[in-house]
């Protein structure tokens, strides 16, 4: 692709989830959620392959169809309260149709079966943009009428996500997908906890692309994209090995490592308002997740092909990390000490 071109297309990327973010009228927040998928469709069919034509027309056939809800629910609103404002949402109509429509663009279980199949299509940079950057004008949207939706909606949703996200993962043999039901597992945790204390979601939203981009840039660094390849890691980095294994455990919520934060206030917040059942139920399905999570660490750390001399090993030779691939694995795996901040502004 030209240089000029995908400039251009990464301009409006940034731009569409601009107009989102900033926009309080429902019309601006849908051109931008509009331009945002209008600008990744050519970034997906750049490899000129069937599979990823495949991808970019179910990605286009879920945007637009969540397009078409959100701006119908915000039609309807409109209609009954007379206003376009993004913190007017009061009927029960809209709000639930709002719901549905945004959990569509996010990829929320039930409505979670297009994302593993789109990301398998698609190379590794753009399925890094697919499940960070795409995900960040819908989780505003849900975040500023979070107060406003029905928060029985939002767990059965999230307790969905949870342990679809986990048990879909079981079986998985290519990292994208895995990386995908990790994706659907972590908006399932978003989505518990925010109705409660959005500032809660907001963080987890921060680790959760933090621990993502760190993964997907050692993947492509590994140039991993099955478990197979990913065995042979040690070999190639075994500096980026630890630190992808270390990454691996943190997106599980092992503790001490960052992933571990996001869970333990959330289960905490969760307990505060009386809601032990659903708090034992997220627990229990983040251990789904946490078992391939472990799965693929010890593939990357105790497996490796046989036969291979001392002068194929790869780490011997100068291999230059990108600087931002450390910097981001540090932050996605050492933040457990803010804990004790946050729990004081709680």
């Amino acid at each position: 692709m030209s240089p000029y071109a995908l400039s251009m297309l990464m301009s409006s990327l940034a731009v569409g989830t601009i107009i989102t973010l900033s926009s309080s009228h429902w019309f601006l927040a849908w051109m931008g959620l509009e331009i945002n998928t209008l600008a990744i469709i050519p970034l997906m069919t750049k490899m000129h392959h069937p599979r990823a034509t495949e991808s970019a027309t179910k990605y286009f056939l879920t945007q637009a169809t969540a397009s078409a809800l959100l701006l119908f629910a915000t039609t309807m609103n409109a209609w009954l309260t007379g206003e376009w404002t993004i913190m007017s949402m009061t009927s029960y109509a809209p709000m639930t149709i709002l719901t549905i429509a945004l959990a569509i663009k996010l990829g929320i279980a039930p409505f979670h079966l297009w994302l593993p199949d789109v990301l398998q299509g698609l190379d590794m940079m753009t399925c890094l943009i697919l499940s960070t950057w795409q995900k960040l004008a819908p989780m505003a949207l849900l975040v500023l009428t979070s107060h406003q939706l029905n928060a029985n909606l939002l767990i059965l949703m999230a307790l969905a996500s949870a342990i679809i996200g986990g048990w879909g993962g079981l079986n998985q043999t290519q990292t994208r997908k895995i990386m995908a039901y990790s994706s659907i597992a972590h908006l399932g945790w978003m989505t518990l906890v925010i109705s409660f204390a959005p500032n809660l979601a907001l963080l987890n939203l921060v680790i959760y692309l933090m621990m993502t981009s760190s993964m997907f840039m050692g993947l492509m660094t590994l140039n991993a994209t099955s478990v197979n390849k990913l065995s042979t890691s040690w070999l190639k980095t075994p500096t980026l090995a630890v630190s992808t294994m270390a990454g691996l455990m943190s997106l599980g919520g092992l503790p001490p490592l960052s992933g571990f934060l996001p869970k333990w206030l959330i289960l905490q917040e969760m307990t505060k308002h009386h809601l032990g059942t659903i708090s034992t139920m997220m627990a229990l399905s983040a251990l789904l997740s946490l078992f391939f999570y472990l799965r693929l660490s010890y593939v990357v750390s105790m497996t490796s092909p046989p036969n291979i001399s001392n002068s194929n090993l790869t780490w011997r030779k100068k291999n230059n990390l990108p600087l931002i691939i450390p910097m981001l694995i540090v932050l996605s795996t050492m933040l457990m000490p803010i804990t004790p901040m946050l729990l004081m502004k709680n």
